[in-house]
């Protein structure tokens, strides 16, 4: 199957050809077709599956059919919620690279970054916003954005907006969206907070299932590398200096990134940070260097495990195992995409145990243990027991089951995540279009 088959117009496709993307990728094959039609749609798809392709193509081909450019609006026609800043910004870069022949007029909201920008942006008229929960509340509080003419909704990454608190909301911005509308919801997951917030705003959506819920792509090769705790550091400067490729590399919290990084650098690597307490201009910087090559190793928190669009990322290190076994599907995810191969690493100590197991269960699927020659731990890793009751020396404890935070408040993409977390911190997380 080729794209001028699934009945968009010759702007897109040429967008597309200059692109190089011809085939669709399943997801785009089978969600393409349905926006089309007019339908509601829940699509269960992961990450790196080209799911923003699926919904941002067929968006632009209903909005303006056959290529068309409308009269710019003075309000926007179309929705786009994510979960991340990240998201957000590449979403917008996608629609933009689609529309290149249409001259659609888009805007990102998103918190990190002053408000008065996408005020001006607002008032100048757009035809599609892609917004952040939190700021895109902060705008609707001010009056800066009216939401009155939207056409289009789109929810990306929907489970793991619930999971950063921001159910409230996304409530209330879909009460104030009109009620003939058409929405798309695509998460990685149905859970039964996902199928509740469908059955109140959706009108009879079609489902389509890509993947498997927690499912990782073949193509990826998984690794353990048992170590003592202490010996993590040196354990990592070894295997990036055997490999020297681009890598990724997760710490469980925002200190333990800042530290690992500087000691990264100290030993000559061009390393850089990327977490929530970054400011927006420090985390675009940081993406972009690691993107153009001047920053070979990229240290980040699970702020990051989704939204990160990284062409052939040949490898993903876990630093720390993350608390939540679904956040190490969504952070290997950076890797192996597009059937690219990729490697996932993790080096993980006996604290870690319980995590492992919780993973190894998760994914259904034995991951190969090798020892690091001169860095044999001084314990074997004990992988027969019950999983979920590990205690890591570094990081704070978390629950294991996010609570959904309250009302995002004030300057807020992550505000109602960041107010839980201070409830219960110390307490016992080939060549085709995105």
């Amino acid at each position: 199957m080729n794209f001028d088959t699934l009945g968009l117009s010759p702007a897109l496709l040429r967008a597309l050809d200059e692109q190089g993307y011809t085939e669709p990728t399943p997801v785009q094959a089978a969600a393409i077709p349905v926006v089309l039609a007019g339908h509601d749609l829940m699509a269960g798809a992961q990450t790196g599956t080209g799911k923003t392709a699926a919904f941002a193509l067929p968006l632009l081909e209903r909005l303006y059919p056959e290529g068309k450019r409308m009269p710019l609006a003075r309000r926007p026609r179309a929705l786009i919620l994510t979960p991340t800043r990240e998201l957000a910004a590449q979403v917008q870069e996608s629609v933009r690279s689609y529309s290149k022949h249409i001259g659609v007029k888009s805007a990102t909201i998103f918190g990190g970054v002053g408000m008065g920008p996408q005020i001006d942006a607002l008032r100048r008229g757009v035809d599609i916003v892609v917004a952040t929960p939190g700021r895109l509340l902060d705008h609707m509080q001010r009056r800066t954005v009216d939401l009155a003419d939207i056409e289009i909704l789109v929810l990306d990454e929907a489970d793991r907006m619930l999971d950063m608190g921001f159910l409230p909301a996304m409530k209330r911005v879909l009460s104030a969206l009109p009620n003939q509308r058409q929405t798309l919801l695509f998460s990685a997951t149905f859970s039964t907070e996902i199928k509740a917030l469908a059955s109140q705003f959706m009108r009879s959506p079609q489902e389509i299932q890509i993947a498997k819920p927690n499912s990782v792509a073949s193509t990826v090769t998984h690794r353990v590398h048992p170590v003592n705790m202490e010996a993590k550091r040196d354990l990592l400067l070894h295997l990036l200096s055997v490999d020297g490729s681009q890598t990724l590399v997760f710490c469980r919290t925002k200190h333990g990134s800042d530290k690992l990084t500087k000691q990264l650098e100290k030993s000559g690597l061009r390393a850089a940070a990327i977490h929530g307490n970054k400011s927006q201009n420090q985390r675009t910087r940081a993406l972009a260097d690691f993107k153009n090559g001047r920053v070979n190793v990229l240290v980040a928190t699970d702020i990051a495990a989704r939204g990160l669009d990284i062409d052939q990322l040949p490898m993903v290190i876990n630093f720390d195992l993350p608390m939540v076994a679904e956040d190490y599907v969504h952070r290997i995810g950076r890797t192996g995409r597009a059937g690219a191969e990729g490697l996932a690493i993790s080096l993980v100590c006996r604290a870690e145990e319980g995590l492992l197991r919780d993973i190894r269960k998760l994914l259904n699927q034995e991951i190969a243990i090798e020892n690091v020659a001169g860095f044999e731990p001084s314990q074997p890793l004990r992988l027969d027991g019950p999983g979920g009751g590990a205690k890591p020396q570094s990081g704070r404890q978390q629950h294991a089951r996010r609570p959904h935070a309250q009302q995002p408040r004030g300057n807020g993409d992550h505000a109602a995540a960041n107010k839980k977390r201070r409830q219960w911190r110390g307490k016992p997380m080939a060549s085709r279009p995105s």
